[in-house]
């Protein structure tokens, strides 16, 4: 007969444990060696990229801007006095002469003003002439006063002296040659009176015709600025220059200073750059400008740099110093760039999609060979509109990526193909 072996089932359990132990020791060798392999490289086409090369000499540093050719001059007209805007003559990009109406106005009142000072005015004229005839009147009255009055002198002075003789001579009472004296001497006074005011009569002629001169004068100077004021109804331009905007429209009703049209000067024209305000800093009047008009390029310089900041921009006024080209006109679309600094011996490469001056960023640096680009971490320095300089991590001859490289940010290497 057949004996069971009692090893059998002991066996089986020790294998049946010993190929667990190696299936977990060969799960973890193999975790263990998944978890250290690196990502593989990515592979990027370079014909996508942008691609400078660092280089040593002198770097000219600027900065860039939109903006727009504008009038130096300009002439704001405003409302010289209340009225309804009637007609306008003249519309925007008209150019108006000196003198030229560009539109008009009404106010009933006004005219009607203007009328009854200046009817005002003729009647102190009237009264001035009225008062020269009764003057002359009482100065010819006055010199009859004063002939009757030398009469009765003569008289009662002949009478007293013929009394005084009679007297004398015993012929007629002391009283009588007394009363004939009296009455001479007070003829005499009254004669002396008179004669007073017919001297005074010339002084006191000049001061009422002074007086109703003044008032003539006072009527002809508001005679004067009533017609102004009806004459500046027909709004008029100062200076010739092109219309650029007409705040009103027909029919609107308008006060004393509202602005109705803004002329400017089309021969006498300037930029206003738009420069990023974190670009601005640098700027210094005087600086120089090259204004590209797309038809050619005007040399200018910096004449103003706006205190204040405007949308994230500031704006420069550049004073253009070369003949414009033919087609500038006002607001003509430009493009200014300021030159402020000249740096000499320094290491530059093309200004990267990322990163500020005095930053530290990481670039990507293509390995000799070509076929491989490697994230270095690089210091940058001041920049310009095209360039940046460089300060630590790149050499001259390296070349490096510019462009946009966040899609590789988890990325140390990529593969150029």
């Amino acid at each position: 007969m057949d004996l069971i072996r009692a090893t059998n089932g002991h066996s089986v359990k020790l294998r049946r444990i010993l190929w667990v132990v190696i299936g977990v020791i060969v799960i973890s060798l193999i975790t263990f060696g998944l978890y250290r392999l690196k990502p593989a490289s990515l592979s990027v086409d370079r014909s996508t990229l942008v691609i400078d090369t660092v280089k040593r000499g002198s770097m000219l540093r600027q900065v860039r801007g939109p903006g727009t050719l504008v009038a130096e001059g300009t002439q704001l007209i405003p409302a010289p006095a209340d009225g309804r805007v009637e007609r306008i003559l003249v519309q925007p990009g008209v150019e108006a002469a000196a003198g030229m109406v560009i539109l008009e106005l009404s106010n009933p009142e006004l005219q009607q003003s203007a009328a009854d000072v200046a009817f005002q005015l003729k009647a102190a004229e009237a009264d001035l002439a009225s008062l020269r005839v009764k003057l002359e009147g009482e100065r010819m009255s006055q010199q009859s006063v004063v002939a009757t009055a030398q009469a009765e002198y003569s008289q009662a002075k002949l009478q007293s002296d013929t009394d005084a003789v009679l007297a004398k001579d015993g012929l007629i009472p002391n009283l009588t040659r007394d009363l004939s004296k009296s009455k001479s001497a007070e003829v005499a006074s009254r004669l002396k009176i008179e004669q007073q005011r017919l001297a005074m009569s010339p002084l006191s002629v000049q001061a009422q015709v002074e007086a109703q001169r003044a008032r003539i004068d006072q009527f002809s100077a508001l005679t004067k600025l009533k017609r102004q004021q009806a004459e500046a109804l027909q709004v008029r331009a100062g200076t010739g220059g092109v219309v650029q905007q007409v705040f009103v429209e027909v029919g609107q009703q308008v006060s004393p200073g509202t602005k109705l049209v803004k002329l400017a000067d089309p021969q006498s024209l300037k930029a206003e750059l738009k420069i990023p305000e974190t670009q601005v800093k640098d700027i210094q009047i005087g600086q120089e400008v090259a204004i590209d008009t797309r038809n050619g390029i005007v040399p200018g310089h910096v004449i103003r740099i706006d205190p204040s900041v405007q949308q994230g921009t500031v704006t420069v006024d550049v004073a253009l110093d070369g003949g414009l080209p033919e087609g500038a006109r006002l607001d003509l679309s430009v493009q200014g760039t300021i030159e402020f600094e000249r740096l000499n011996d320094v290491l530059y490469v093309g200004r990267p999609a990322f990163g500020q001056t005095g930053t530290t960023v990481s670039m990507f640096t293509v390995a000799s060979g070509g076929d491989v680009a490697v994230r270095t971490q690089v210091k940058l320095g001041r920049s310009s509109v095209s360039v940046i300089e460089i300060l630590e991590g790149l050499k001259e001859g390296d070349q490096v990526i510019v462009s946009d490289s966040t899609a590789w940010d988890g990325l140390d290497r990529i593969n150029l193909k």
